[in-house]
């Protein structure tokens, strides 16, 4: 390189020296998000279909004061941002999905059901069937709509008396005007499936394909409903709405909330869910614990304790 070259050369990088640029844009969206663990011998492969901000402070039926400190406890504040889980079990013949998520019922930051399932590697025609644990809307929204089903090949199943509840059209009409749209989401959802014969409610405890069955926890809903999967001697119960705030009700199952159509009921469902769990040692999952939404209970003075599972690799 004679002097000239030299002299080009390093004012160059001079020049690119002095050279600013932009910072790169904020992304602020997650990957698809899916778990997957093993039962036995089942692939058990967490959902999420995003997280929706609840006003728990509001909802809770609990003395203000003590929902803050509660909140503050584990570094949150209301509105808490709250995780919309659901469950793809793969017993190996038989692929079950319990809830849906909400679909389009809820605004854009859920709704990530299907974006999930696919990046877990399945199809929607691949489900067979799928078990829901009651019919609100944030359960409900992913089967899809009247004129098409999400999940073309599917058997829907849930309890009779959530069906017969929230399919009434009677009970619909009849309903405070703040409740109707329950109604009617649960309707529009249910229908391609129903107008196909492929919605079959069941009554009460139910062995639904071996390895999975229904086990009734009333209270939240008419016929809300647990799913307990056992393979080869472990288990994972499915406890669906039974509860939905980490942040207190693992400390105090008494808290309660807004959403529960039968207060005691729910509560006796919970306190039960939670008493089991802790003896028996087994895997719960809930659809509103912070995704992955799984771990083991173990009893704490009046309360529970919540351990979050393992980040674990199937084997």
């Amino acid at each position: 390189m004679n002097q000239l070259s030299r002299s080009l050369f390093a004012a160059a990088l001079l020049a690119a020296a002095g050279t600013t640029f932009a910072a790169a844009p904020m992304v602020k969206t997650q990957a698809p998000g899916f778990y997957r663990t093993m039962v036995g011998d089942f692939e058990v492969t967490v959902l999420s279909d995003g997280t929706v901000d609840l006003p728990m402070d509001k909802l809770l039926n609990e003395k203000p004061a003590r929902l803050q400190g509660a909140l503050a406890k584990h570094f949150l504040k209301a509105p808490v941002e709250t995780s919309v889980n659901t469950f793809l079990i793969n017993t190996g013949s038989k692929l079950v999905l319990v809830d849906t998520g909400a679909g389009g019922l809820f605004g854009p930051t859920l709704g990530k059901l299907l974006a999930s399932l696919k990046a877990a590697g399945y199809q929607p025609e691949q489900v067979d069937e799928i078990y829901i644990t009651h019919l609100h809307p944030d359960h409900i929204g992913g089967l899809g709509s009247a004129d098409k089903a999400a999940f073309p090949n599917a058997v829907v199943r849930a309890d009779k008396h959530d069906a017969d509840f929230w399919l009434s059209k009677e009970k619909g009409e009849a309903a405070p005007a703040d409740k109707k749209a329950y109604f009617e989401n649960a309707q529009g959802a249910l229908a391609a499936y129903a107008g196909a014969n492929r919605f079959k409610p069941f009554e009460g405890n139910t062995e639904l394909v071996p390895g999975i069955r229904a086990t009734s926890s009333y209270g939240h809903t008419p016929g809300h409903t647990s799913y307990v999967v056992e393979s080869r001697g472990e288990k994972l119960v499915l406890i669906g709405d039974v509860m939905h705030a980490k942040f207190i009700q693992f400390d105090d199952p008494s808290v309660t909330i807004a959403f529960d159509s039968d207060t005691k009921a729910a509560l006796a469902s919970r306190k039960a869910a939670f008493a089991d769990a802790a003896k028996g040692g087994y895997l719960i999952g809930a659809a509103h614990l912070p995704f992955p939404g799984m771990g083991h209970l173990r009893s704490a003075g009046k309360g529970y304790e919540f351990v979050p599972v393992n980040y674990t690799v199937p084997r």
